[in-house]
């Protein structure tokens, strides 16, 4: 009978042990920060490679600051909803094509975007890292080529409707507002320019 109720305690131990194990393993998720789950799909120096190889370009891009003065990042704000966290933004330019690299917030953790704009339209978006637990289908090819050929008009809106994503709602109100702000970066950078 001792030998039995040695055996059962080792029973009951072994099984606690287990039962931590597996809650800890569980819990692993928890407790390591989104941006070690940050899923990367372009470095920035492969989107700038992208965003120019591709096109015909007479000279390589130039890297250009945008300074925010307080006109500039008023309306940044009133794109975004929150003020830019920058005074200067760096971009990379060739001829009448510029290229952005924008972070904005999705739900809880930056989304890193990069956008080609060209007279005043944009060529091409891309999602650089993504860092949400949900949401990651803004980074499909069908979803961002909705924003090829999108303008910026007067009220700060895109001059197209962008189709949203059931579940994704709040990284796709995050990559718009990442597109108007490039545009207007884009229009801000090119009126300083003449």
């Amino acid at each position: 009978m001792h030998v039995k109720l040695q055996f059962l305690n080792l029973k009951l131990s072994l099984l606690n042990k287990l039962t931590q194990y597996l809650c800890l393993i569980l819990a692993l998720p928890l407790l390591v920060p989104a941006a070690a789950m940050a899923e990367i799909y372009l470095t920035p120096e492969q989107f700038v490679q992208t965003a120019f190889g591709a096109a015909t370009l007479k000279t390589a891009p130039t890297v250009e600051t945008l300074w925010l003065t307080k006109d500039v990042a008023t309306q940044a704000e009133n794109i975004l909803g929150h003020s830019p966290k920058q005074v200067r933004l760096k971009f990379w330019k060739a001829g009448l094509q510029t290229a952005w690299i924008l972070d904005e917030i999705g739900k809880e953790e930056p989304i890193t975007a990069g956008f080609v704009v060209e007279n005043g339209k944009i060529l091409q978006a891309n999602i650089l890292a993504y860092r949400e637990s949900r949401g990651g289908e803004v980074r499909h090819v069908n979803f961002l080529k909705q924003y090829q050929g999108a303008s910026f008009q007067q009220d700060a809106q895109l001059n197209k409707m962008i189709d949203g994503i059931s579940g994704a709602t709040l990284s796709v109100r995050a990559v718009g507002r990442m597109a108007r702000l490039a545009l207007y970066f884009d229009q801000i950078s090119r009126q300083q320019a003449n």
